[in-house]
């Protein structure tokens, strides 16, 4: 697709600086830019690109123009990350939706698929799934026996929806993850571990984005809630009757153990790791790598494992990176003091 400056502005509500006439056909990171391409800076420490940029047109928070012209055109727009953002998804839109069912896929007799739904090669519905208008089931994903998908949902290739769960509006899926597999859930007895039945399901709110190879499990009894709007990056485990509220962050290899409850607006951290039975409260930040082995309040900041305020952690690791020095000095004086003694 081409599309000129003047048509991009307009699409943002950009002030245009230089030619608006200049056509676009792709985009580049503002680091590579090529001509004839498009990007954006809206951070201070890319301005400088605004003068070596080969990009033909850039984006630009209207806090870094500082002159009255530069050499590739600009529009100029109050925050340019948000209006790329909006850019981008202007023009998947664009690129139109899948609609139909493909040869080589199989649905139940008894499932009911909405309107201006797209069914990929070699997908399974079980029987009495429902598939609501607009979504798009692409090819290899297993939909299990009672699912229910709501509108406008796509789930990629290779996912696997177990029995009984229920996913939303305008959620995405990507692939291999799976959803409502069985809980960790074993019996210590004398003969060994004894298999306790998972019994429950998952549910996922609307507008729930999952990454690839997640694990989502089914609860014993009752279900495992992801709220709405929460964003779950790749590889991450949520165990069995995890109550997760709205619009969470999680990072990539995060675990959350069985029975946990997490509130709204929580940033979790990569290999972030939760046990079981706690709960976490609302607008809480958990550094990278930490271990939270208790129960946290709200607006809290963690770090460290197991876990402590973020800033007491950073003020103790100065600490222990000195800790050989700090244990030479008492060492030494010790070693004075005695020889003070013994005089």
């Amino acid at each position: 697709m081409e599309f000129t400056a003047s048509q991009i502005a307009s699409f943002i509500d950009g002030q245009i600086i230089g030619d608006e006439s200049t056509v676009i056909t792709g985009v580049s990171p503002i680091e590579n830019g090529e001509s004839g391409h498009l990007s954006f800076i809206a951070q201070d420490r890319f301005s400088h690109f605004l003068d070596t940029s080969k990009c033909s047109v850039i984006i630009v928070s209207e806090k870094l123009i500082d002159k009255v012209t530069y050499n590739p055109t600009l529009i100029v727009v109050k925050d340019a990350y948000l209006s790329f953002q909006i850019l981008m998804n202007l023009y998947q839109e664009m690129q139109g939706r899948k609609e139909g069912i493909e040869n080589g896929s199989s649905i139940h007799d008894t499932a009911v698929v909405g309107d201006k739904v797209y069914i990929g090669a070699f997908t399974y519905v079980s029987e009495k799934a429902k598939i609501g208008e607009g979504s798009q089931i692409y090819p290899h994903v297993y939909i299990g026996k009672g699912v229910k998908i709501g509108k406008n949902c796509k789930i990629d290739s290779g996912a696997r929806i177990y029995d009984y769960c229920i996913i939303g509006d305008n959620c995405v899926i990507h692939s291999n993850t799976v959803v409502g597999g069985d809980g960790f859930g074993f019996q210590p007895t004398a003969e060994g571990f004894k298999k306790i039945p998972q019994l429950g399901n998952v549910i996922i709110e609307d507008d729930v984005e999952i990454g690839s190879n997640c694990s989502i499990d089914r609860a014993t009894i009752g279900s495992t809630i992801i709220g709405k709007g929460t964003k779950i990056d790749n590889l991450i485990q949520i165990a069995h009757n995890v109550k997760i509220g709205q619009n969470n962050v999680i990072a990539a290899q995060a675990g959350i153990a069985g029975s946990t409850t997490i509130g709204d607006w929580n940033q979790i951290g990569g290999q972030v790791g939760v046990v079981g039975h706690i709960k976490i409260g609302n607008q809480v930040k958990i550094q990278a790598q930490s271990g939270v082995n208790s129960s946290v309040g709200d607006r809290e900041t963690l770090y460290g494992s197991p876990a402590i305020s973020y800033n007491d952690y950073l003020r103790n690791y100065v600490h222990f990176r000195n800790f050989t020095e700090i244990v030479k000095r008492i060492n030494n004086l010790e070693n004075t003091s005695k020889d003070k003694t013994n005089e």
